[in-house]
């Protein structure tokens, strides 16, 4: 049979994705090889064309879940965008979306840092070095809207935004749906729109 030149991509593009699927509703130790092949509709024993290790699969892995994020946008393309009062209600509405009941209710669709928080340290070294540029992007992002908008320590700032969104987020998860998750997740969005002025 004769494949297509993109054949090899098309099919490696499959894969990842339907490992990126369960990663998030496994965690990066249960990831089957089998499950992934089957999913993508390809046999086991093309794994190896395209990975050496399952490590190698749940490494890419992670940097497709941060991929997939950005491709359905989540807001935080639109903060390059904003400006002044513009930037302070696309800012809230952002963290409002993130500190949501359907974001914690959907890991399937949602952000890939607290889907990945909890295991991601007992990784290879590679899968961890992805989280962190997925982390490092989403703060970076946070980080100059904070800045355009005046204020003093947008780094740190930053940083504890984010550390309190996914924080938020998988405390949220844990509980399932009610009243003290869903308090959780009002709470903090507004403690966190009240301390960054929003």
């Amino acid at each position: 049979m004769r494949y297509s030149s993109n054949h090899k991509a098309v099919s490696k593009s499959r894969i990842l994705k339907a490992a990126a699927q369960q990663l998030r509703a496994k965690g990066p130790h249960k990831v089957s090889v089998a499950q992934v092949m089957s999913d993508a509709g390809l046999t086991h024993g093309a794994f190896y064309a395209h990975f050496n290790s399952k490590d190698a699969l749940v490494a890419e892995a992670v940097s497709e879940m941060f991929a997939d994020a950005a491709d359905r946008g989540g807001g935080l393309g639109d903060l390059a965008a904003c400006e002044g009062e513009d930037l302070r209600a696309a800012l809230r509405a952002y963290l409002q979306t993130y500190l949501s009941a359907s974001h914690r209710d959907r890991p399937d669709r949602g952000c890939p840092l607290p889907a990945l928080a909890a295991d991601i340290g007992r990784t290879e070294a590679h899968a961890r070095e992805n989280f962190i540029v997925g982390l490092n992007r989403m703060t970076g992002r946070i980080e100059q809207a904070l800045s355009r908008l005046g204020r003093t320590t947008p780094e740190t700032d930053a940083i504890t935004v984010v550390a309190q969104m996914v924080g938020a987020v998988s405390l949220a998860r844990a509980l399932g749906p009610g009243a003290q998750s869903d308090a959780i997740l009002r709470d903090c969005s507004r403690a966190i729109i009240e301390k960054l002025g929003l």
